[in-house]
This record gives C-alpha cells, structure tokens and sequence, in this order.
C-alpha cells in the first residue's frame, strides 16, 4: 500500500474513537483559536486534514465560513455528524498535497496534528501556503520530537510500532525551518506539555493483539532501565504505563509580496 491507502485504513478504522476525542477538545480549541489567530468573524477559513472536524467546528463561531478537508471518507463522515448544527462548515474529500481551491483563497488556514503523518511535510505546508491570502493567518499545530537524539530515536520506535500511518514526529527547530521555506513569516510559537496514558494513546491507533503487547514489552524494558525516551516515561498507579509529550503552536502570516 502507498501511503494514501496506509492513512485511510488507519484512520477509517478509528474514525469513531477520533469523532468522540475530538468532540472532547473543542471548547479549548476554540479558546486555542481566539488567542492565536484573533479572528474578526469575517474570514474564509480552511482547515487542511480537518480528520472528524473538531478545529473547523472551533472555528465555525468565529469566523464568516469554514471548510476542512481530509483524505479520509469515514473521518469526513464523522465531521458530518459532529457539526450538524452549524451552517458555515462544509467539508470536501482531498489530499492536503492537491487542495482543489486557487490561489489565495483563504483568509486563515489551518493544519493540526498533522505534519507528523505527512512523508512530506514541506510540499504540504507549500500547498496550505499556496490557498492562503496575502495577509493571512495560519496556524500549525503538532507533537514535538524530544530534543535529544537518542530521546527521539526511543520516542519514534514506539511511534513507529504503535501507528503504521505515522511518518516523522518533527522537532519544533524544524517545524519552524519548514514554515519559513515556504515563505511564511512566524509570528508567534508556543509549546505545552500533554499527558498521555499508554492504553488510551494505543486505543485511538486501534492498537491491539501482538502489535499492541509488543509495544508493552518495549516500553517496560526502557522504564527498566531508567529510559524516559524524552517524554517522561513512567508506570502507572494501575500497573499501567503513562507519559507526557511536548506539543508545538505555530502561527505565521503570508507577506503581502507573495
């Protein structure tokens, strides 16, 4: 399978854990949304790989018509449903490689949790770019790769083992590199930390059988040996394994001589 075929198996198959993880976040995306990208409420606005939806149904209040896209049809489906009540959304299947919109035509763009799935990032930032009016707004939000290399070869390995759609979890110095070769000007970057329990991070990827008991061997083994991979490792009151991972903010406006 290409990797098109990879991302819509993976995430049709987990369509419905995402729709309701989703739901769960869009309240704090919206308050996400507000301070960094200050919309006005008169912006067209994309939200490239939308998944279920939830930052374009954050946006939807603040801004005059939202429209997210993804490649996947039962991610589109579950969009569908968790935005009934809104009249501005609408959502079209495409690739975030070939948006089917022309030249600056968007007020505000977005990609969230989204780079890290991406074999190219660059060419997929190039063609957000690209749709974004002079002037406009995007904003960037995704996972951190630890900042030391051994840190983030252990912390990729279980990314790896743990999603077969999964390509490269970015550093935040490359993710800013990346921005700034398609021309975009940072304006502001931001960073949190995000606990994650083991099961439940498994359970979204639709991790189970010997792939999911594989991914406990390992993790055990690192805990063992005092091994954090960078993302502070540690057992559970339950037995169980949790971590906490760094997670990046980007916004960045489109010169007005691009």
């Amino acid at each position: 399978m290409n990797s098109d075929d990879i991302t819509r198996s993976r995430f049709g198959s987990t369509a419905g854990k995402l729709e309701a993880l989703g739901e769960e976040r869009i309240e704090g995306l919206r308050s996400c949304a507000l301070d960094l990208l200050e919309p006005l409420g008169h912006e067209f606005a994309l939200d490239a790989a939308t998944g279920t939806g939830p930052f374009a149904i954050a946006l939807s209040p603040l801004v005059r018509e939202v429209i997210g896209v993804d490649l996947v049809p039962q991610m589109l489906e579950a969009a569908q449903r968790s935005s009934r009540d809104f009249s501005n959304i609408s959502f079209l299947k495409a690739s975030v490689y070939s948006l089917p919109f022309p030249d600056s035509s968007f007020d505000i763009a977005s990609i969230v949790r989204t780079l890290h799935h991406l074999d190219q990032p660059l060419k997929a930032l190039e063609e957000v770019a690209r749709v974004l009016a002079p002037g406009g707004k995007i904003l960037v939000i995704d996972q951190l790769a630890p900042e030391k290399k051994r840190d983030a070869d252990l912390y990729e390995k279980l990314e790896n083992m743990r999603d077969p759609s999964h390509a490269q979890t970015l550093s935040d110095l490359k993710i800013c590199e990346l921005i700034g070769e398609v021309g975009l000007q940072l304006t502001r970057t931001e960073s949190e930390k995000e606990f994650r329990d083991l099961d439940v991070f498994l359970d979204l990827a639709g991790c189970e059988g010997a792939q999911r008991d594989s991914i406990f061997e390992y993790v055990k083994g690192l805990v063992r040996v005092g091994e954090s991979a960078g993302v502070e490792l540690t057992t559970t009151e339950k037995n169980g394994f949790c971590f906490t991972g760094r997670v990046g903010f980007y916004v960045a406006e489109k010169p007005f001589n691009r």
